[in-house]
């Protein structure tokens, strides 16, 4: 089945999603297009982004890639966001974080990018007995947070503001597997001095504050 049987009519409501927050707009339809291919097959290879963005395919990437969107399966040593690496060549794979498969899927739906709504349905989805504080948490995280880093501090005291103090751990493990944060290993002299280990949050879900 050629890819173009796969994006269908719901582009025109995630182009409208995307573009709340993209300025690339001669690239924004041809991502949409990626994002629909990774929301229903869970990876995409380089030539599937190819097929469907030809010469833009680098811009492509490099956007998706941005904004956390999707992540390079290629690693140089863990899973985590920072050691991955974004090579654009045939062999190539790409797979999509769990938030947001359930971002692209409601923005197919609505035409809004509402990472509320995709924080509660996914966890909901989990059977996380929490689910629906965990978008406020997600919220109070993000204030606490300097060019989308937090540290194990800041996620406790976010804990204990919406009454989850006694969860931290689980939280950081279940925000982990989401795809709401990664570890954040590069910046050592950081941890070094807050003695707290610090985590990326993914861009994409505040994109209504930018």
């Amino acid at each position: 089945m050629r890819l173009s049987n796969v994006v269908n009519k719901d582009m025109d409501k995630l182009n409208t999603a995307l573009k709340v927050f993209l300025d690339h707009e001669h690239e924004v339809d041809k991502l949409a297009s990626v994002l629909v291919v990774l929301s229903e097959k869970g990876t995409v290879s380089y030539d599937d982004v190819e097929e469907i963005s030809g010469e833009s395919t680098e811009d492509v990437l490099l956007i998706g890639w941005k904004w956390r969107l999707l992540i390079p399966m290629r690693t140089s040593r863990s899973g985590e966001w920072d050691d991955r690496l974004l090579i654009a060549e045939t062999g190539e794979l790409y797979q999509i974080p769990n938030v947001v498969k359930y971002l692209i899927d409601n923005a197919r739906f609505t035409g809004e990018w509402n990472s509320n709504i995709a924080i509660t349905r996914l966890f909901k989805d989990m059977e996380e007995p929490a689910y629906r504080l965990i978008p406020e948490l997600v919220r109070k995280m993000f204030e606490k947070a300097a060019e989308y880093k937090v540290n194990a501090v800041q996620i406790r005291a976010a804990c204990r503001e919406v009454g989850l103090e006694d969860r931290v751990d689980t939280m950081i493990a279940i925000l982990k597997g989401s795809g709401i944060m990664s570890p954040n290993l590069a910046p050592l002299a950081q941890v070094i001095r807050t003695g707290s280990p610090l985590y990326e949050l993914n861009p994409c879900l505040f994109a209504e504050n930018r």
